[in-house]
Formats: structure tokens, C-alpha cells, sequence
């Protein structure tokens, strides 16, 4: 039997047959699949790009946890290796170093070892970030010579100057993803440091295109 109210997930052919109450298969690649499958994954994507968390899906939407929270992980995972792809061979127009610690650390100074760095490039109207080696291995050593105090007040001057050049460099995309990435991380509480990297690159994707084309570009990468 021809349905024709769905278009091939892997093709986008319009002919599709009714295998059976589960299964379609495409008349033009030949491709089976599930359209329950297919429409629940499409639904997973479109919470993610519109920024929802698992919690809020868990909660208002009635997924399991462990469900979205699993394709929530694959969907960065898959994004980091789309940015890196995307990124090949392009030619930057400039970078600059961003520093980010939690607000609730800043004011302890033997949390500056916490802070995450990472250089943000400009590119064809677009940024890439790239994780910086962390600080956090020479924190025992840094104490135990006592020079914490002097490294605190070179990092605070750093972060003096880094709120000057956001009020100075309004257009600037660099200071406008730092913006935006403040605003976006604070929703994520207790990242394990680990995968700190997948979330600045989902915050990268989310920044670099419309929800409409994060949703076309998502669907496409886990097919």
C-alpha cells in the first residue's frame, strides 16, 4: 500500500510503501524504516535545538530520563564532529582567549585552578572554539609555593579586561558568543569537566544557526 503523507527520512522520495503497522519502505532507495521511530526522534531533536532540557522533557512531555538524556549525549557528540568538519581548511579572521569560571567560584582564589579557557575563532560569520589545556593539575604546586596570591591577581586583571572588551567590541562575534555562552551555560549545572567540551560545542551550534537549520543539520547526522 502507497502512503503518501511521509517523505523518506534517508531520500526525501515522496513514495512511500506500508509494509506493515510498523514499517515503511521507500520506493526509490529502497530503505525501511519505522515512522513511529523516525517521528519520535524528530521530536527529540526539536526539544534539543529549542533548548529544553532533559529534565523539562522528563517532566512536561512524559520521556524517560535515561531516553533523552542518551540521545541528548549523542546529539553533541555528533555536533562536535560536524563542527570540526565544518571548520577544516577555513580561514579565520581573528581570535581571542576566553576564560570561564562559575560564578559562584569566582571568589575564592584558590578556584582560579578551576577555570576552564578556550580560544574562540571568527570565521566566514561563524566561531570555533578550542578547549585549552586546563590548569587544574598545577594547582597542588601552585599552593604549595605560595604564589596563588600573585597568579589570582593576574587572572583577576584578566577578567577586568575581558568585561572592558565586551563593552568595547559590541559587534564583535567573538564578544557576542562570549555573551551568548554565559547566558546558555548557567542551565547546565555541575558539567563534569570532562564533557565540558561537548557542551561549549553545542552552545557553538546552537549560536552558528537558526533552529530551523540546527533541526535539518541534526536530523541529517543522526540518519
Amino acid at each position: 500500500m502507497v502512503n503518501s503523507y511521509m517523505n523518506c527520512p534517508y531520500c526525501n522520495h515522496d513514495i512511500i510503501y506500508t509494509l506493515n503497522t510498523t514499517q515503511k519502505k521507500c520506493a526509490k532507495c529502497l530503505r525501511k524504516f519505522s515512522e513511529k521511530k523516525i517521528l519520535f526522534e524528530k521530536k527529540i531533536i526539536d526539544l534539543f535545538c529549542e533548548d529544553y532540557t532533559v529534565n523539562f522533557c522528563v517532566k512536561n512531555h512524559n520521556l524517560n530520563y535515561i531516553t533523552v538524556k542518551k540521545k541528548y549525549d549523542r546529539y553533541r557528540q555528533l555536533i562536535a564532529s560536524f563542527l570540526e568538519e565544518q571548520y577544516h581548511n577555513k580561514q579565520v579572521i581573528e581570535y581571542d582567549e576566553y576564560i570561564y569560571l562559575e560564578q559562584s567560584k569566582k571568589k575564592i582564589k584558590e578556584n582560579i585552578f578551576d577555570a576552564i579557557n578556550f580560544m574562540t575563532f571568527n570565521y566566514e560569520d561563524k566561531v570555533y572554539n578550542l578547549l585549552m589545556p586546563t590548569l587544574h593539575k598545577y594547582k597542588n604546586q601552585f599552593l604549595d609555593d605560595g604564589i596563588e596570591e600573585s597568579y589570582f591577581k593576574e587572572f583577576s586583571k584578566f577578567m577586568m579586561m575581558n568585561k572592558i572588551s565586551k563593552i568595547q567590541k559590541k559587534e564583535n562575534i567573538i564578544a557576542s558568543f562570549w555573551i551568548f555562552f554565559e547566558e546558555s551555560i548557567v542551565k547546565y549545572k555541575g558539567i563534569n569537566k570532562e564533557n565540558f567540551f561537548y557542551y561549549l560545542k553545542e552552545i557553538e551550534f546552537k549560536f552558528n544557526f537558526t533552529v530551523k537549520e540546527q533541526k535539518n543539520i541534526l536530523f541529517k547526522l543522526v540518519k
